[in-house]
């Protein structure tokens, strides 16, 4: 019998197995050439430092495409788990290398899992070769999965808005971070939004990081009304950016910098400067571009650690707003009930429950 089709790459000093190296991963499209499994790996290795500095020490789920990105393919989710073609993996899975580390993190339902905890290049490459299109890393490192060392700002367009309107808003964010003497880090969703990563100092939890992440919101909602909102149900979100709060709650990740995205012609998240803001497009940032731009101008995130900010002056807004009447938002829907949260249905439905209030 002859022996399967592989590949070795070299990563950070480790020799690493690719499986069907020439499997198409992503079909080719007008504007980019097919990606295969081998190219994935490659990719990766090529943007080695950042998206280390994205995913060390942190606990990460896997976002697995083991038969590639085709048209038609399903990704699994939690309300329909299973039959699909793609999958998160949140556990360590069987055969991993000695070198792949774990933390041990837990769950909103109590339940807990070791996830896969990135500490070195050959990691990610391995993680390739078991069909990883997308990291999603914690916001907290492993010496310490329960106090986040990151707020993350999602800024969200929703239908009848763009990547232009998510623009504007950055600006915005750009100018409140100033405020709060803040300095974010600014890449692309790899789709049509922005994330504004700003590291934080590691002692508040996760409750209080999402309530830090809403009262910056409820601010930009103060300086560009009717442009941006917090409103949790789509219902009543409009043509507006969301300020999507909850992705700072416990279990909540973003696809990190430097990852790749399940659509068509392999777009990643890709970092960029302040000033490369009005002149961002998504589209560029491809795996067939971005390893050039990361050879020419480096990793735009190289400084995220240079300074941990405190979360006390948005933590104040938060409470100033409190005490004005603002409540608590509510949490996605599979988590369980959380203090303080209000009544978590949404408005069109409540209007039709008698007796509720």
């Amino acid at each position: 019998m002859a022996k399967a089709e592989e590949a070795m790459v070299e990563a950070g000093g480790r020799e690493v197995r690719v499986s069907s190296p020439s499997r198409v991963i992503f079909p080719a499209t007008d504007r980019t050439p097919e990606v295969t499994k081998l190219q994935v790996a490659e990719y990766y290795i090529a943007v080695g430092d950042g998206i280390l500095r994205a995913l060390r020490n942190r606990p990460t789920t896997l976002e697995r495409w083991p038969k590639g990105v085709h048209p038609g393919m399903v990704l699994a989710t939690r309300e329909d788990p299973r039959g699909h073609d793609a999958f998160y993996q949140k556990r360590i899975p069987r055969g991993a290398p000695e070198y792949v580390e774990t933390a041990r993190i837990q769950f909103p339902s109590g339940r807990h899992a070791d996830e896969i905890c990135p500490t070195e290049l050959a990691v990610v490459a391995w993680c390739a070769h078991m069909g990883t299109i997308t990291f999603h890393p914690w916001p907290v490192r492993k010496g310490d999965v329960e106090h986040p060392d990151e707020l993350r700002i999602d800024l969200d367009p929703q239908p009848g808005t763009d990547f232009k309107d998510a623009v504007a808003m950055a600006h915005e964010a750009k100018g409140l971070l100033d405020d709060l003497g803040m300095v974010g880090f600014p890449k692309t969703s790899g789709g049509r939004g922005i994330h504004i990563y700003v590291r934080i100092e590691p002692r508040w939890t996760f409750t209080d990081v999402r309530h830090a992440a809403i009262a910056f919101g409820r601010e930009l909602e103060r300086r560009a009304p009717g442009k941006v909102t917090t409103k949790w149900w789509k219902e009543e979100r409009g043509e507006r950016i969301f300020v999507d709060y909850n992705q700072n709650a416990r279990d909540r990740t973003i696809a990190s910098a430097y990852s790749i995205r399940p659509k068509p012609g392999a777009p990643v998240s890709g970092p960029f400067a302040w000033d490369e803001l009005d002149d961002v497009a998504p589209e560029d940032f491809t795996v067939a571009s971005m390893p050039a731009r990361f050879a020419q101008v480096g990793d735009r995130h190289a400084a995220i650690d240079d300074v941990a900010h405190s979360l006390e002056r948005l933590l104040e807004l938060y409470e100033r707003d409190e005490a004005e009447g603002l409540t608590d938002m509510p949490y996605p829907p599979e988590y369980p009930k959380m203090p303080g949260e209000p009544m978590r249905v949404q408005p069109s439905r409540a209007k039709q429950q008698p007796g509720q209030e």
